[in-house]
C-alpha cells in the first residue's frame, strides 16, 4: 500500500476566498499530527481549487485528525466564509504526478 492510500479520510469544504483556501491548507499540516502533514492538503492549489468550484478536499489518516480540521476551522473561521460539502472514509489522497506538477506550476505562472 503506497503511504497516499492511507490517507482515505477527507473532508471537501466550499469558500470562495482564495486566501481562507491557503488557511485551510495550512490547518490541514497542523491537524495531521503523525506522518506526511502535507498530504492532506496535497491537490487543493488555486488551480484545483478553481478547476472545482471553489472546492478543495483534505486528506487525513485518521478520522481524528480529520475531526481536529473541522473543530479547528469552525472554531477559527466565520461560517459565513466556507461550508463543509461532503466527508468519505473511503476516499484516499492520490500522488501528483511529475506531469501533473509540471502543468500545475505552469498554470500558476500564467
Amino acid at each position: 500500500m503506497n503511504q497516499h492510500a492511507m490517507y482515505k479520510f477527507s473532508v471537501t469544504v466550499h469558500t470562495d476566498d482564495l486566501a481562507l483556501l491557503h488557511c485551510l491548507r495550512g490547518l490541514s499540516q497542523f491537524s495531521q499530527k503523525k506522518g506526511n502533514v502535507r498530504i492532506p492538503w496535497g491537490g487543493t492549489k488555486k488551480t484545483d481549487w478553481k478547476m472545482a468550484n471553489h472546492k478543495a478536499t483534505f486528506h487525513f489518516s485518521s478520522p481524528a485528525y480529520r475531526k481536529c480540521f473541522i473543530q479547528e476551522a469552525t472554531r477559527l473561521v466565520p461560517d459565513s466564509l466556507w461550508k463543509e460539502v461532503s466527508r468519505s472514509d473511503h476516499d484516499p489522497a492520490k500522488p501528483i504526478t511529475q506531469d501533473q506538477a509540471r502543468s500545475s506550476k505552469r498554470v500558476e505562472i500564467l
